[in-house]
């Protein structure tokens, strides 16, 4: 991954490989489990443990129209297109990266985008959502998010949105999609939050209900992006990005180990990998003060990333 693979190994050169890293996303979010390089093996799902409602037909247009809208209060330190001050080097790249976004968008499909991490707490929620704030700034764009990480959902307190109800209680029956739609302070900016913590979530995201809520939602959008759990936990994002046109993945400088980043994306490249981020870069290695930079994606979609 060029300069991906060459900032990793530095960073690694100047600190211990591995560091306790804690369940969430950006922001300095923890958990107190300690996370294993290795990924969890989990059988597969059995759909007779789930019991799932019949999803109700979607109203297009009509539906977006009745979204809810509730206040957000929003957090301007992780957003960066709210502050002013933060709208620097790392707005910037943001902005290149959804340039490259387009780009590929030009030679295969691209309108579903799961944005996932090796590991918890490498920013992949900090990315989606400022890369979701990135398109809804342009002319007739319409952009939806969901918070697909039925086990940390993280989304909702970035956007300073409610938690539920959400897609956890979609999957579950208990809410319609009109129910756990809102509508955010920008027209053209729409919101799933992922709902209350699930004890089940690989066998509500293996249960086909979020298939169809894609397939129904998906039109009326020109970005659809899932902020998923972590690849190497859990089995739940590999699920997701079978539903999702492509997948991005977000690894922390210093934090994600090497093999780990190599490993996650090899995985990924037969799920559409469309591109690499670099998250919280070192001062001595991009000049930036906000930490926020390095981008890598195939010229070929499925080309490897090395």
């Amino acid at each position: 991954m060029s300069r991906i693979h060459e900032a990793l190994k530095k960073a690694e050169q100047e600190k211990a490989p591995t560091l306790p890293v804690g369940a969430g996303s950006a922001g300095g979010m923890s958990h107190a489990d300690p996370v294993t390089a290795e990924p969890v093996r989990i059988a597969a799902p059995s759909m007779a443990a789930v019991a799932i409602a019949p999803p109700e037909p979607l109203a297009g247009e009509s539906m977006l129209a009745a979204a809810r809208r509730p206040a957000w209060h929003a957090d301007p330190t992780k957003l960066l297109f709210l502050n002013p001050q933060t709208q620097g080097f790392g707005a910037e790249q943001l902005r290149t990266l959804r340039s490259r976004l387009y780009q590929i968008r030009d030679r295969m499909p691209l309108k579903t985008l799961l944005v996932t991490s090796a590991l918890p707490a490498e920013g992949k929620t900090f990315v989606a959502a400022n890369l979701a704030q990135t398109f809804v700034r342009q002319h007739e764009r319409r952009i939806l998010i969901i918070d697909a990480d039925l086990r940390w959902s993280r989304m909702h307190a970035l956007l300073g949105a409610p938690a539920d109800p959400g897609l956890t209680e979609y999957l579950q029956g208990h809410a319609t999609a009109s129910e756990i739609l809102q509508r955010g302070p920008q027209d053209n900016l729409f919101f799933i939050p992922g709902g209350k913590s699930a004890s089940n979530p690989a066998e509500l995201l293996h249960s086909g209900r979020l298939k169809i809520l894609l397939d129904n939602l998906t039109p009326l959008f020109d970005w659809v992006i899932l902020d998923s759990p972590p690849a190497v936990p859990v089995s739940d994002s590999a699920l997701l990005a079978d539903l999702c046109d492509g997948v991005l993945l977000v690894v922390r400088s210093g934090v994600t180990p090497f093999d780990v980043a190599q490993k996650i994306s090899m995985e990924y490249r037969e799920k559409r990998l469309v591109g690499v981020v670099l998250n919280r870069v070192d001062k001595r290695q991009a000049d930036t003060a906000y930490g926020y930079g390095y981008y890598d994606y195939p010229r070929n979609p499925n080309e490897n990333l090395n």
